[in-house]
């Protein structure tokens, strides 16, 4: 008789060694410093304007072209991650990072602080899905990438506070080019360090690029982020606004049709065609795009209507951040105890109550303490959905698709910080006063918060 073997399949690794804590550190030192460049300019606009003679309609720009390159190229540059290498491609993103922030701070004229700006974006296109792709693959699937995953996730989303109060602190304790000179340091710290750390990862056999693919979705996402930063700015119905959002409509259609006829398809459509996929990034679309906006609308209620300074503003978000950074701490045991569906719908729910409590704000400073407590517990539950997105937008995947897999998930991300804000400004503008248009705002954030929490149990208690 021939004996079976029957021994147990070995347990996944619960701890990390050393190794493993260095290749994380590298990566979430990156991610974190990607998340600081989306914000640390915001409060220093009107100082860079003056400084450089940018003419007033022209400063949106600075952040506008930012979100052009970094939404319109991360999907191609997730894919070239797969094709020649994530290491390779994280390095060269790295370094043109911090040469392009060495080149913003020495800006003299607009126009090199503007190219300035397009290459951090190029670079954040190409750093973003290459760094997520190494972390999903140095960590098996399980509980220690849940973890890696919800420490990248807090980070990444104390990043963008960070940068909103680290921007204010430079520019007026220094001067608005420290914003620039900041990364350029860490830049090089990472690049002397990630070679010795990071292993290379690439598919055996190099397939061609589908160059029809990303032509169509590189300049579908181009024109909606245009289309949407337009609708911000001029309304919904204005011609800047709805030119780009058709061309995104008829491009982003195509792309699917472009992908079925390619032999090497940019998105691979059974990638598109996972339950887990396409539901973990509508959540994660919704997730952005509302907490983003809701900083938004609560900088407009600290400045504008309880006359705080930028910066006080500013550091009133750090209790938001310490939310989001608890919420990444929290995730990792939440999704292995119950499962990452269930951080969707609690970190949804959470957040929505939240939201909804904000709605109690008058326009006297009596109410700060609501804001805060607020705005500390709408962070917790948001980054509890962001870590379930993203655990459930990138499980299942063989390795040689975690390139793609990050590359949609860090493309809703990007797509998502884009969105909200230009959404909540329209539904802003429809009320008579400001504080009636922020809390008419605020509920339907609240509003779209819920929804997207109660698909996904609705979705499995029909199944």
């Amino acid at each position: 008789m021939v004996a079976l073997d029957t021994a147990p399949a070995p347990a996944p690794r619960l701890r990390m060694d050393g190794r493993s804590r260095l290749v994380l550190v590298v990566l979430l030192v990156a991610q974190f410093m990607l998340a600081v460049d989306f914000s640390i300019l915001n409060v220093a606009l009107p100082v860079i304007g003056e400084g450089l003679g940018f003419p007033l309609g022209g400063l949106q720009w600075i952040a506008t072209s930012f979100a052009l390159a970094a939404a319109g190229f991360t999907l191609l540059f997730g894919r070239l991650a797969d094709l020649l290498g994530r290491r390779r491609v994280f390095l060269a993103g790295m370094g043109v990072l911090g040469a392009a922030s060495l080149a913003g701070g020495l800006a003299t004229t607009p126009e090199l602080l503007m190219a300035a700006r397009v290459a951090q974006g190029l670079a954040t296109a190409a750093v973003t899905p290459a760094g997520l792709s190494l972390l999903t693959s140095a960590f098996p699937e399980g509980p220690l990438r849940d973890k890696a995953l919800g420490l990248n996730g807090a980070l990444m989303s104390a990043g963008f506070t960070t940068g909103a109060v680290l921007g204010g602190v430079l520019t007026d304790l220094l001067s608005w080019r420290w914003a620039f000179f900041v990364n350029v340091p860490v830049a090089i710290a990472v690049l002397l360090v990630a070679p010795a750390v990071l292993e290379e990862s690439r598919p055996a056999a190099r397939p061609r690029l589908d160059v029809p693919g990303a032509i169509t979705v590189t300049g579908g996402l181009l024109a909606l982020v245009l289309g949407l930063t337009g609708a911000g700015e001029h309304g919904w119905t204005a011609p800047g606004a709805l030119v780009p959002l058709a061309v995104a409509a008829v491009l982003l259609t195509a792309f699917p049709f472009v992908e079925r006829r390619s032999a090497a398809p940019l998105v691979p459509l059974r990638i598109l065609k996972r339950r887990t996929v396409v539901r973990g990034n509508l959540a994660g679309l919704v997730a952005f795009a509302t907490e983003t906006s809701l900083v938004f609308l609560m900088t407009l209620h600290l400045q504008d209507v309880l006359g705080f300074s930028p910066l006080a503003a500013g550091l009133s978000f750090g209790v938001l951040g310490a939310g989001t950074v608890l919420g990444g701490l929290l995730a990792p045991r939440f999704i292995g105890r119950f499962s990452p569906r269930a951080a969707l719908v609690a970190g949804g729910l959470l957040q929505a109550a939240a939201t909804l409590a904000l709605l109690g704000i008058g326009d006297t400073r009596s109410t700060y303490g609501l804001l805060l407590a607020a705005t500390f517990a709408g962070g917790t539950g948001n980054m509890l959905a962001i870590v379930g997105f993203m655990v459930t937008a990138t499980s299942g995947l063989p390795d040689g698709e975690q390139g793609t897999a990050t590359g949609i998930a860090t493309m809703t991300q990007q797509v998502g910080i884009t969105l909200g804000t230009p959404v909540m400004s329209g539904v802003l503008v429809t009320a008579a006063t400001l504080p009636d248009g922020i809390a008419r705002a605020v509920a339907v954030n609240a509003a779209l918060v819920l929804a997207a929490a109660l698909v996904p149990a609705l979705l499995r208690r029909r199944r």
